[in-house]
Parts: C-alpha cells; structure tokens; sequence
C-alpha cells in the first residue's frame, strides 16, 4: 500500500489535494460543504495492468464517486431583508468608540477599515439606542495568521448597565493559516456576559472563505426572537421562551477588532501573535433599521420573514436555516452537556 491519500473536496469544482497534518483547532463536526472524502491509493491501484482497475481509470472512478456524492449548493431564503435598507455614510449612524488612529474611512464615507497591532485595536458605536431591529454589516477579514484576533459585530448596552449588560454577537474569531475562522454567536442577558459567564454560543465554520470577499453579517432583534442572518441565510433563531432570559432593554450597534487571545482561537492555545500585525478587518455595507428608543410605541418591529409582524419563519427561510445548522455549525450549548443546564432553562 502506498502511504498517500487524495483529499477530493466535495465542490463542484474538483482539485486533487495531498493530505497534511494541520494543528487542531479543537473538536469539531466534519459536517460542513468542504469537508473531505479520503480515498485510499493501493499499490495495485495505482499500476496499470495489475488485473484490478486500471490505473487510466482511477481518475474517471474518483470524479464519478464525486458526481454521486454532489455538494449542497447554498439555499435561498426567499426572504432578504438586507434589501429593505440602503447603506448609510459612517456618520449618519454611528461614531469613533475608541482607537481612533487605528481606522480609517473610504472618501464616500460608506466603508471602514479597523486594524489592531500590539498598541490597540479599534472600535465604533451607533449614535442612538434601539429597542428593536435590523442591524447589518458587510465584512471582510484577514487571511493568514490571525489567531486571537477577534473582529465583532454586536449590540449591547455595557456603557449603559455595567457589570448587568445584555449582548447579542457575531464574532469572527481568527485562526492559523489551514484552518478555517469560526463565526460565533452568542447572546447575554441581565448580566451573564458580567463576572460568572453564562454565554449561549452557536459556532460555525462558514460555507465560503470570508477573507476572499465581503459577506453580509446581520442580527434581527425583534421582541419575541432574534435572528442571526449571513448573506440573508438564517443560520439561528434565538426565541424569547423564558422569562429572564432574553435581552429586552435598548442596546446600541458595535463593531470593533480586538486581542481576544485568552479563549478566541481553540480555547486561547493559540494567541495573537504581533510578528502578523497589523490585523485587518473591513467594514462596509452598514444598515440599520428598526425603532430607536425615542420612536413613538407605534413603531413596528422589523419582521423576521415575508408574513410580516411576529410571524415564524417561513418554510423556505427553516429550510435555509436547517441546511446552514447541517453543513455549517460546528457547536451549540444546549448540546454541551459538560455545562450545568439549571443556567439554561431555554434549552
């Protein structure tokens, strides 16, 4: 036996690629649209005329095991609600936070690029408080070694209720170069993001690259459930079931790049490593939507699907959703039964 493997990703495009040992990132479910099929090469495959299959058809065998292994193109949700915003100038909804030297602003004033080195990272703020709705974000991160690097999309009221916050995020937590970034979202309510964590992850290792281009990355907080939305993909609904534990105060829209070395990437085994600096992420695309604290109680809530109001989402937007959780989710608490679960009555 010949001590090689092929590694045939499962995309419509079809590469030969040699196996190699990468540092783990941790466990993870081999579930996503890129994972691999590892195919075996005999010594008596590979000689032409050995009396098994001929060497000039291993290849065709391959692409034939390909086409009946075909991968699960990205579904359409039927439901966009990106498009119901324009983009907006930086300055007519949001302001400098913190680490004013490390951005900087396209001359439309439509795009941010945030960096962070070993001095600072960087951070923006809405300028008004909302009490519900669509919160939404083109992005676009850094390949290579970015391990610690932490580049958040979020809402929150810490400034206005410290060390008793709610929070609702998406991360896109760095890596090391093989291995894929890890979208995670996460929401806090009344405090448990302060002191003893009590967070309720979902991670996912996405279903394209996001450091070859930009990708819409939303979050639609209405009063009785929240969606986390990529590229219009509901990937999680988080549904207001038990009383104390959904986030109902204003909040206001966040987005920073930070040194999250401490548990971002595999726990905090790999840290941020400034040799790599500067760390870029790229911010373009910002909408928002809703109603802000001062709307009159008349405002109406952004919908999560084309039913309008309240509605549960559609067929089309859960099968969206249950294709995204399939291929792409890598983690999820209420599957951790290492957690004590009396903290999550919603699971």
């Amino acid at each position: 036996m010949i001590g090689q493997f092929l590694s045939l990703p499962k995309i419509h495009a079809i590469n030969f690629l040699p196996s190699i040992n990468l540092p783990s990132l941790g466990p993870r479910r081999e579930t996503s649209s890129t994972s691999f099929i590892h195919i075996t090469i005999t010594d008596t495959m590979a000689r032409p005329g050995s009396g098994n299959i001929p060497g000039s058809a291993c290849i065709p065998l391959l692409i034939l095991m390909l086409l009946l292994h075909p991968s699960e193109a990205q579904p359409s949700p039927g439901y966009y609600p990106s498009k119901m915003f324009r983009s907006m100038a930086f300055y007519e909804g949001y302001s400098t936070l913190w680490g004013p030297q490390h951005q900087t602003l396209s001359q439309d004033q439509k795009s941010l690029t945030l960096w962070m080195d070993r001095s600072s990272g960087s951070g923006f703020k809405s300028t008004r408080p909302y009490r519900n709705g669509y919160f939404g974000a083109s992005i676009r991160v850094q390949p290579g070694y970015t391990a610690g690097v932490n580049t958040a999309f979020y809402l929150s009221n810490t400034e206005q209720y410290p060390g008793h916050h709610d929070e609702i995020d998406m991360e896109l937590l760095g890596t090391v170069p093989g291995e894929p970034y890890t979208l995670q979202t996460n929401v806090y309510v009344r405090g448990s993001g302060d002191g003893k964590i009590v967070g309720r992850e979902m991670r996912f290792h996405l279903w394209f690259d996001p450091t070859a281009g930009f990708h819409h990355y939303a979050i639609l907080w209405n009063p009785d459930q929240i969606l986390f939305l990529v590229d219009d993909v509901p990937i999680r609904r988080y549904e207001k079931k038990v009383e104390g534990t959904f986030p109902e105060r204003e909040m206001w829209a966040y987005g920073s790049i930070w040194d999250a070395s401490d548990w971002a990437t595999d726990g905090g085994r790999y840290r941020a490593d400034y040799r790599y600096q500067p760390f870029v992420s790229r911010f373009a695309d910002l909408k928002v939507g809703g109603c802000a604290t001062a709307a009159p109680p008349a405002c109406s809530p952004v919908p999560a699907s084309s039913g309008g109001g309240s509605a549960a989402l559609s067929p089309q937007q859960e099968a969206a959703m249950a294709w995204a959780q399939r291929n792409a989710m890598v983690y999820y608490y209420c599957q951790d039964y290492s957690r004590d679960h009396t903290f999550y009555p919603e699971c």
